[in-house]
C-alpha cells in the first residue's frame, strides 16, 4: 500500500532532493542547506552530500543560533557484540527556514538511545540503541580520544555478553 501512495503522491523530500529513499523510508521533516537538503527520514538523516546518516550514528545534534550542528560516528569495529565507535568532527548547517528539522532530529536522536553510561574510569560512554528497521537494541561504546582501547574493547565485549545472559540470549 505504502509503494501505491508513494507513486501517487511522492515521497515526501523536496523537489530537486538527489538521495534513494528506501522502499519503507519516509520523509518527517526536510529544510534547505547551500545547494542541497537536510531531509530527516523514518531511517536517518540525509545530508546534502546525499548520504544517510543512521539516527543511532548521530551522536549528538545541537539546534542553536540559525544552525543545525551534527557529530557522526562511524563503526570502528566490534567488541564481541558490542560495537566500538569514533566521532567525527561536527558538520554545521545553517537553515534559513528549518521548519520542523531540529525537533525531529532532536527527537529521533534522543529516542534511539535507551540506555546510556558514562564511565569516566574507562573514559568512555556506553549507551544502548534502538537501529531503525532493525530489532533489539545495540551495544555501542565510545571512547574518548586517547583511550586505552585495547582494554576498553575486552571490557565492552564482556558488557555485551553479559546484557546477552540477561536476556536469555546466551
Amino acid at each position: 500500500m505504502r509503494g501505491v501512495l508513494r507513486r501517487l503522491f511522492g515521497s515526501g523530500a523536496p523537489a530537486g532532493f538527489t538521495g534513494s529513499l528506501l522502499p519503507d523510508e519516509h520523509v518527517l521533516a526536510s529544510a534547505a542547506v547551500g545547494d542541497g537538503f537536510l531531509v530527516a527520514t523514518s531511517l536517518g538523516l540525509w545530508l546534502p552530500d546525499p548520504r544517510r546518516v543512521g539516527w543511532h550514528l548521530v551522536s549528538k545534534a545541537i539546534w542553536r543560533g540559525g544552525a543545525l550542528s551534527v557529530v557522526e560516528a562511524v563503526e570502528e569495529g566490534h567488541a564481541g557484540d558490542a560495537v566500538v565507535l569514533r566521532d567525527l568532527p561536527a558538520v554545521r548547517f545553517a537553515l534559513e527556514s528549518p521548519g520542523k528539522v531540529p525537533e525531529v532530529v532532536h527527537q529521533r536522536v534522543t529516542g534511539s538511545i535507551k540506555v546510556s553510561e558514562r564511565r569516566d574510569d574507562l573514559r568512555a560512554w556506553f549507551v544502548q540503541r534502538k537501529v531503525p528497521g532493525a530489532e533489539g537494541l545495540v551495544l555501542q561504546v565510545r571512547p574518548d580520544p586517547g583511550a586505552d582501547t585495547e582494554d576498553l574493547r575486552a571490557i565492552a565485549a564482556g558488557v555485551a555478553r553479559k546484557i546477552a545472559a540477561l536476556k536469555g540470549e546466551r
